[in-house]
This record gives structure tokens, C-alpha cells and sequence, in this order.
């Protein structure tokens, strides 16, 4: 433990700074005032009036930096230098400190005499003392001691009693002493039992901004960015110590490239790392262990306890979709996930009590730590909650590294456990139990369970996911977990790129009991065909074995084979040959839900009439049926009730399917009841509920970039294209590859949309080449009907633009000829239309005023408006204009009522060919309302419902409704109580 005078002192095992930084610019930045103090006692120490100067500092911001250059300024001015530096080590030797500094004679005893030579006789600090006294007495002294405060009890009472003698004596006592807020309290300082006149103490605090940022463009170089800069200050805390090794880490992480927003390679500027493990040399995390162990076990403890929480909150937050993770730093405030909110949500001082019993500390030390980190700059409060986090995600890293595993495990369990017993949230709870290893108790997996069903109502699937995955860790009856892995497939169905399956195969074979194994077998059979494995899925099916002796679970097995069978033309046509087979031999074995599909398959084979195949869905819906079998009833009465342009039946039995009986994503019918809606919605002309409906449901398993080809996207990209807006469909559809795709009657309604939007911006050749594609498909489906999509008509139209009239008409005549038979306004009305312009001539005409005639009056505008622009145009082409002209305006009012952009840009067009100039073609404000929406509009103001307005008015509720969306457009509103301050406005004209 000995140093000569002549030799360095002892330094902590932290890396150097680089070699053009220099102490000065590393360690005595904003350090003038001390200097000063230094320089004044040192000049009064050479004209022989000792004191001593005290520099108290906290970890690394240099006081050792300070002690050399006292050093350096006691030798120039001719003082002889002694040196000593205290460390824990020696800290239970007895003037282990003062002999190291005054380096006594080691013959003037043993340590074991007893005489006063010798360390262990009382009157050996008065020999140390006399020692002192005689190097004075040859020169002036400058006595330099590190860390005081790591030094024996003895060197400091000897250090405290030599600065009362030093008034008189040319030495000047330089003494470092950490001064930092911890969470063991401190040993009194060595400078509180003098009296002011015999010490001079200055508290060195960290840099300042300004500072740090100089120091960090000194080493970096001055073009740095400022996003460099500021990260690296936050980092460092202006604390010199930590700075320095950040500094160095980058410099050797980064050591040919500008820090000025771009890479040495011209790319852009990379970002600050936010993750130790990416600063190779490590200089920094050595340099916060070094900081953290000077401050203690507790301190270090909190300190880890807080960056543990932090982290685990940041994590779950940013990848699982948690209302802030674990519940601690790091949360959102908000009404969503107010009851979770536990202590470290909470703003004030309940996080620092939470903090404080999972420790096990005192709590009024930890909030004076908090506070003290904060005014130091290691951390910041939340500006949300008002929980502490560190300044950044670097300094919180280092803080936990090295830290075990198994003492975070510990951690998390024990705030688990305190959360529990404060009565926090599920959630709240759960979020610690994530991070804990299982631990074979019946009360995590329940904790767990419920956070996962809190989650999944509040709409957090990933969240939900990850509490149920964790609890399968933990023992649960085999029921229990079947139908835990049920609920976590479906989770996994629409996110991940598995689709549930493993899950719900695992599920199926925990299942013991018949009826359980039927309903598992059609869960793992939807997921299986939802990611093109249809034959997979009936497979499932096939395995379940005969179930002569339940025929419901019989039923039920047909029923939802013929679900997936949609999924393949080939098994579809399997499927319905046998069950028509089925029901010729034994009809009294057909229930209700498998008549429903036969019907819907003649439907689609052009067998059936509208009015008969209504006529038997009616019937069948009052029929007795089991409860296993009437979702399957209701998906498929809702596509039929669509198809037969009964929009009101449709909707009424899908929001009967969808709310009074729960299906769960698994669920085959799910999904087509949603198909159901969307298609009715399109079919009315609701394109922005479309739009509005489709936003969520196509992106692809597993956070893809690529978008599946399916019927939402298809009803999405025809409502883009309605609505005028062309290019952000084709970027919507760009890189699908129809022939990666699995061959579905989703593919197919996608392959018409993509035909639509291709018509639509000037590619009738490609159209054409989709739309032939799509009725190719359909054929070998024995989908002969245009119910389902009316390909034959939108390729006819696109040989006529092509010049092709015999191929239009050949075309148009087959689609006719089917319309007839299912015989709805909407079939025969697009059928009749297109005949008509293939036709031509006065024949032409007749067809497309008889198309106008039976789409008029049935609220299908939609298919009225191409009706009445395609009769208009051949009006004026025959050289009736006038005549052309009001149904044109008819045209462009509907489709601007509707916000067709697309078909009121073409009924512009034709009616410009007409000879006609309508002004007021787009028009919004109170001016453009025609006289029936100011008069519904009124009565709604008042407060008159839409049902009270249908009876005053002798209108149908429909047509209200249609007024009323209009006028919403036209007067920029979205609700009802905006319309009397938008009709009493200021604004009288339109715009």
C-alpha cells in the first residue's frame, strides 16, 4: 500500500481518454472556479498559511482530475508533492491512508512492538504528524489525497486534525471526497467537524449542456449532427467519466466516418446505437459498473430494479402491444388502460414507495436517490406519468449488464406479487409474470388467463397472445390447456404466419370427448384452408371417423367440409356431388343449415330463380335446427339474401349472426358473414363504409408487407376506383401474384376488381385478360351465374372498347340469358345494359331504356347510373340529345350523391357530349342541397328521427337515409347534431 511521492497514483480500472483529449478537456471542463481555488491556497501555502481544500464530487465528474492538476501546479511552484489515494481494500487497516502518504522509515520498529514507532501504539499518529512537520520544514508541501472517503477511520481523524494545525504552516491539504446521494447513508464528511476558517470546500458539479456538447464535437469532429449529439450528452449525464468512454466506444465503433448526417459511404447518417452490445470495446458499460459499485448495494439494486422495470416495459410496450408493458416506466397515460395503471403509472411519489418495498429499501432514501439521479442527469422523469427513466436506453443497458438473469426473474416475481396485494390491475400483474420462469403454480396460470381475456376484449391481440403463450408454461388439466391452445390459435390465425395451426392441432389432440373433437376439428379445418391446404382440412375432417351415433356431429362435419371446399374448385365439386347425392337418398337426413347450401350452389349453377331460392331461405329460417348448425345457416342465408338484391334480409341476418351468436375468428362462418357485409355494403353503394370496413383486414400473417388476395381487398380496390381514386389501388395491389395465390372464390372476386381498376385507368386489354381469367376459374367452380360476379359483362364491355362487337355480343347475350333466370333487378338490369350497347341500333335503345325501367325506383344506383349514362350516350348518338340530357343529370346527381367520382366523371362526359354544360355538378354548402334534402335536413335539425321524417314525408326510411348522407357530404359534416349550425350558418352559397 505504500507510494513514493515520485510515483503515480493508483487510477480505477476505467479506460483512458483518447490521446487528443487531455485531461484538461476531459476531466477540468467548467472546473475555473476550482482552479482558482487551488491557485489562491496554494500561494497562500508558500507564504506559510496553510489550509485545507476539500473538492466533494460524485463519480466520475472529475475530482481526480482536479487532485492532478493541483499536483501539477504544486510542482511548478516548487512544492514537495505527496500522494496518497484511499480504496476499500485498506480501508480496515488502521493510517493505511497516512502511511501510504508519508511513506515512514520501516526500521523504526515491528509492527508487533509495542513502542512509539509503531503503527499499533497510541502515539504512533503523533510520530506520522512529526514526520509531516519535518518535510515542511525542508519545503513547502502540497498533500494530494484521493477518495477520502474510502480511507480508515484512523487516517481521517489524522487528516481532520492536521488541517486544524496547518494555519501557520506552509501545506496545502488537497483532499477529494465523493459526495453523491446514495441509498446507504454516508459516513459523516471529513469536512463537517471543522471550523470554516481551517477548510475550503467546493462541490464540483457535472458539465453543462454546452459543455458536453463541446467535449462531444471535439471527438467526433465539429460537423456532428445534432441527433448525435444530443444522444450522446443525454447518454454521458454530463458526467465527464461516463462521456469519455462513450466517446471512445464510438470513435472505435465509427472510425472512418463523418457524424454530419451521412455515412462514409455516401448512405445516410446511421443512428446512435441504443444497445451496449453494439459499442465493441465496452469502455462505456466498464465505466457505469465502475460508477454503480461506487454507490453500494442498495443503491446499485435500485438502480438495476429500475432499469429491469423500465426495460421489461419498453419491450412488451413496443412489440406485444401492452398498455405499457408490465404496468411500470414507460406507460401511456389514457381512459384506455386507466384500471392497469398501477405505482408505476401513477404520477407523485407512489412509484418511489412501489420501487422502495420491491428492494426492500428505505423509502425515503430511494426518493431522495430518484432525486438526486435526476438533478445529476442520469434520469428524467416521464413527462406522461412522472415515473423516473433513465436519460437513455444506453445508460440503461449498461446499468443491467452483467446483471443475472435468474436475479431479474426474482425481481419481476416479487412485483408480481406486491402488485397483487395493492390490488393493481390484471394486467398489471401479468406483465411482471411474463418475465419470470414458470414456476408450477395454479395461481400464475390464472393471473395469466385473466390478463389474457382482459386483453383480448380491449382488442390487444398480441398482448393476449403473449399472456396465453406464457401461461401454457405453467400446469393446467388437460381441458384447460385444449382450450387455452384454442383460444391462443385464434389469436395466432390472423397474425402469424403459422395461422394457429400448430396450436390448434395440439388442441385437437388433448380433446377426449366426441363433441369437443368436432369442434376443434373445424377450427384447425378453417385455419388449414384459410393458408391454402383445403385438402389438408378435410382431412381433419375425415379423421374425426364415423359419427352415425350423433347425427348432429355428423351434420356438422358436412356442413363445414362444404365451407372449405370453397377453397378449391375440384373438392368443391366433390363435396356437393355427394351431399346432392345425400339428399336425394335420404332428404329427411338434410337439415336445415345443408339445405341452405344446396341452395346457394344452384344459386351459383344459374338453376335457381331469386324469388324461389328467398322463397326456401325464409322457410328454412324458421325451420327447427340445432344450435351446432345455425351459424352455418346464417352465413349461408346472408350471401343468398345479398345475391337476390334483398340488402335489408341480409343485413338483418348477419347482424343476427354476428351478435346473437358468438363465433370466434376460427369459426368458418366468421368470416363469410363479414365477406357477407361488405358485399352488401358495395352493392348499395356505401364505398366509403367499404373503405372504412377493409382498412385492417389485409395485411398478411406475421407483419408481412405483402397483401393477400381476398374478397376484402377486392371490395376495397373497386371502392378506391369508384371513388376516384385509381392510383392508390394499383399500389394497393402492386407485386400480388395471382398464381402464387391459392385458387379461392376470394381470388377470383380479386381477379375481377383487378380488371375494374384496369378498365378503369385506360387498360381494356388487360382488363379483358382478368375478366376472362376470373369466368374461367368460375366455370370450373360450376359457377355459371352471374350472382357472384358478373365477369361476362365487364368482358363484353371491354371488347367493345376494343372494337370486338360479335365477341361483346356473344358475351353479353349468355350473361342475358342467365339474368333471366335468376331474375333480379340487379342481374337483369347490368345484363340488359350491356346487351344494349353490344346490340346497338334501335334495339339497342329498347334494351337499355328497359334496363333503366327496372333498375329505377329499387335504390340500386350503383347499377342505375351505368344504366342511364350508357342510354343517354345512345340517345345522343341517335341523335336525340335532348332527350339524353335530363336522365345524364339524373346519372350525375345520383353519382354525386352517392360519391361515385368515377361515374359522375363519366356522366359529366356524356353529358358534355349531349350539348349540355351543368355547373353545378360538384357543388357543396347549403346552395348545392336539392329541395328534398333541405327538407329532410330541416326535419332533422329539429330532432325529428329518421323514421318520424319517413312517416311525415310518406318516403321510404331508405331514401331518408340516402338524403341524409348526401347532405352530410355537401354541407362537410359527419354527424346529425351538426346540422343546425350548418344550415344556419353564415355561408349562403355554394362553393
Amino acid at each position: 500500500m505504500t507510494a513514493l511521492s515520485s510515483q503515480p497514483r493508483p487510477c480505477p480500472p476505467v479506460p483512458d481518454p483518447p490521446s487528443d483529449l487531455g485531461t484538461a478537456s476531459a476531466g477540468l471542463l467548467e472546473r475555473e472556479s476550482a482552479l482558482d481555488l487551488l491557485a489562491a491556497e496554494a500561494g497562500r501555502a508558500m507564504d506559510g498559511s496553510g489550509r485545507l481544500v476539500l473538492f466533494r464530487a460524485p463519480t466520475g465528474t472529475g475530482r481526480s482530475a482536479l487532485l492532478e492538476a493541483a499536483a501539477e501546479l504544486g510542482a511548478r511552484l516548487g512544492m514537495r508533492v505527496l500522494r496518497a489515494h484511499a480504496s476499500a481494500e485498506s480501508s480496515g487497516i488502521p493510517l493505511a491512508l497516512i502511511t501510504q502518504l508519508l511513506d515512514p522509515p520501516h526500521d523504526l520498529g515491528s509492527l508487533h512492538d509495542d513502542t512509539p514507532d509503531t503503527p499499533h501504539h497510541l502515539g504512533y499518529p503523533s510520530r506520522l504528524w512529526r514526520l509531516l512537520c519535518e518535510h515542511a520544514a525542508e519545503s513547502p508541501l502540497l498533500v494530494a489525497v484521493d477518495d477520502a472517503h474510502l480511507a480508515d477511520q484512523a487516517s481521517r481523524r489524522w487528516l481532520a486534525e492536521g488541517a486544524r494545525r496547518l494555519t501557520g504552516m506552509p501545506v496545502l491539504m488537497v483532499v477529494t471526497e465523493r459526495g453523491q446521494y446514495d441509498i446507504t447513508p454516508p459516513a459523516p464528511g471529513l469536512a463537517y467537524s471543522l471550523p470554516p476558517g481551517v477548510v475550503r470546500m467546493h462541490a464540483v458539479a457535472p458539465l453543462s449542456r454546452p459543455a458536453a456538447e463541446d467535449l462531444v464535437r471535439g471527438a467526433l469532429g465539429p460537423d456532428t449532427s445534432d441527433a448525435w449529439v444530443d444522444g450522446c450528452v443525454r447518454a454521458g449525464a454530463g458526467n465527464p467519466l461516463l462521456l469519455r468512454a462513450l466517446l471512445d466506444d464510438l470513435r472505435a465503433v465509427f472510425p472512418h466516418r463523418g457524424l454530419a448526417g451521412t455515412a462514409a459511404d455516401g448512405g445516410p447518417e446511421p443512428a446512435l446505437p441504443e444497445n451496449c452490445a453494439e459499442l465493441y470495446p465496452g469502455a462505456f458499460v466498464a465505466a457505469v459498473s465502475w460508477w454503480l459499485r461506487s454507490t453500494g448495494l442498495e443503491s446499485t439494486l435500485v438502480a438495476r430494479a429500475l432499469a429491469e422495470l423500465e426495460d421489461s416495459a419498453r419491450h412488451e410496450e413496443g412489440e406485444h402491444g401492452f398498455p405499457g408493458g408490465p404496468g411500470l416506466p414507460g406507460a401511456r397515460p389514457g381512459p384506455a388502460v386507466h384500471d392497469d395503471l398501477g405505482p408505476g403509472h401513477e404520477p407523485g411519489h407512489d412509484f418511489g414507495d412501489f420501487l422502495s418495498d420491491l428492494t426492500r429499501a428505505d423509502p425515503d432514501r430511494v426518493g431522495g436517490w430518484v432525486t438526486a439521479m435526476i438533478r445529476l442527469g442520469l434520469l428524467r422523469r416521464d413527462p406522461g406519468t412522472g415515473v423516473p427513466r433513465f436519460a437513455h436506453p444506453l445508460l440503461r443497458g449498461a446499468v443491467l449488464d452483467g446483471w443475472p438473469r435468474s436475479h431479474r426473474q426474482a425481481l419481476h416475481l416479487r412485483a408480481a406479487e406486491l402488485r397483487q396485494r395493492r390490488g393493481d390491475g390484471v394486467e398489471a400483474v401479468a406483465g411482471h409474470l411474463l418475465h419470470t420462469t414458470p414456476g408450477g403454480t395454479e395461481r400464475i396460470a390464472k393471473a395469466l388467463l385473466d390478463a389474457a381475456a382482459k386483453a383480448s376484449r380491449a382488442g390487444r391481440t398480441g398482448a393476449a397472445a403473449h399472456y396465453l403463450r406464457r401461461a401454457l408454461d405453467e400446469p393446467m388439466p388437460r381441458e384447460r390447456r385444449a382450450a387455452v391452445l384454442t383460444e391462443l390459435g385464434e389469436l395466432e390465425f390472423a397474425t402469424l404466419r403459422t395461422g394457429g395451426i400448430p396450436r390448434l392441432t395440439e388442441a385437437l389432440r388433448l380433446q377426449e370427448q366426441p363433441r369437443g373433437r368436432v369442434l376443434a376439428a373445424v377450427n384447425l379445418g378453417n385455419a388449414l384452408a384459410h393458408r391454402g391446404k383445403p385438402h389438408a382440412a378435410l382431412d381433419v375432417m375425415r379423421d374425426l371417423g364415423p359419427l352415425d351415433g350423433d347425427p348432429v356431429l355428423a351434420r356438422t362435419i358436412q356442413t363445414a367440409s362444404a365451407f372449405f371446399s370453397d377453397h378449391d374448385p375440384e373438392i368443391r365439386r366433390a363435396v356437393y356431388t355427394r351431399l346432392r347425392e345425400r339428399a336425394e337418398r335420404s332428404p329427411e337426413w338434410i337439415s336445415p343449415a345443408l339445405r341452405a347450401l344446396l341452395i346457394r350452389y344452384e344459386a351459383t349453377a344459374g338453376l335457381l330463380s331469386a324469388e324461389s331460392a328467398m322463397r326456401q331461405i325464409r322457410r328454412l329460417l324458421t325451420a327447427p335446427e340445432d344450435p351446432l348448425l345455425v351459424p352455418y345457416l346464417l352465413g349461408t342465408a346472408a350471401a343468398v339474401a345479398q345475391w337476390a338484391d334483398a340488402p335489408d334480409d341480409a343485413e338483418r341476418i348477419i347482424r343476427t349472426g354476428l351478435t346473437e351468436h358468438w363465433l370466434s375468428p376460427l369459426h368458418p362462418v366468421h368470416r363469410s358473414l363479414l365477406n357477407a357485409r361488405v358485399d352488401t355494403a358495395a352493392a348499395r353503394g356505401h364505398y366509403r363504409w367499404v373503405l372504412e370496413e377493409t382498412a385492417d383486414r389485409l395485411r398478411a400473417p406475421g407483419d408481412s408487407p405483402r397483401t393477400l388476395a381476398s374478397n376484402f381487398l377486392a371490395q376495397r380496390v373497386i371502392a378506391l376506383v369508384e371513388c376516384g381514386r385509381p392510383t392508390e389501388a394499383e399500389r394497393l395491389i402492386a407485386g400480388i401474384d395471382v398464381k402464387e395465390s391459392q385458387d379461392s372464390w376470394e381470388q377470383n372476386r380479386f381477379l375481377y376488381a383487378r380488371g375494374v381498376l384496369r378498365a378503369s385507368v385506360g387498360d381494356p386489354a388487360g382488363a379483358l385478360d382478368d375478366f376472362q381469367e376470373c369466368g374461367r376459374r368460375q366455370l370450373g367452380r360450376d359457377v355459371e351465374s352471374p350472382v357472384v360476379t358478373p365477369w361476362r359483362s365487364a368482358a363484353a364491355e371491354c371488347h367493345l372498347l376494343l372494337g370486338e362487337t360479335p365477341e361483346a355480343l356473344t358475351l353479353a347475350e349468355e350473361e342475358n340469358r342467365y339474368a333471366a333466370v335468376w331474375d333480379t333487378p340487379r342481374v337483369r338490369g347490368r345484363a340488359l345494359r350491356v346487351l344494349g350497347a353490344a346490340t346497338g341500333g334501335r334495339r339497342g335503345l329498347e334494351l337499355t331504356a328497359e334496363a333503366v325501367g327496372i333498375l329505377r325506383g329499387t335504390s340500386l344506383d350503383v347499377e342505375l347510373i351505368p344504366a342511364l349514362i350508357t342510354h343517354g350516350l345512345q340517345l345522343t348518338a341517335a341523335g336525340q340529345p335532348r332527350s339524353a340530357r335530363p336522365l345524364l343529370r339524373e346519372a350525375a346527381t345520383a353519382a354525386e350523391r352517392l360519391g361515385a367520382v368515377r361515374l359522375s366523371g363519366r356522366a359529366e362526359l356524356a353529358l358534355r357530349a349531349s350539348g349540355a354544360r351543368r355547373s353545378n355538378a360538384s357543388l357543396t354548402g347549403r346552395g348545392s342541397l336539392t329541395a328534398s334534402e333541405r327538407r329532410i335536413a330541416a326535419l332533422a335539425a329539429g330532432g325529428r328521427t329518421n323514421a318520424e321524417i319517413s312517416e311525415l314525408l310518406h318516403l321510404a326510411r331508405r331514401t331518408v337515409e340516402t338524403h341524409l348522407t348526401s347532405t352530410y357530404r355537401k354541407l362537410g359534416i359527419r354527424r346529425r347534431g351538426d346540422l343546425p349550425a350548418a344550415l344556419n350558418g353564415d355561408t349562403q352559397e355554394a362553393t
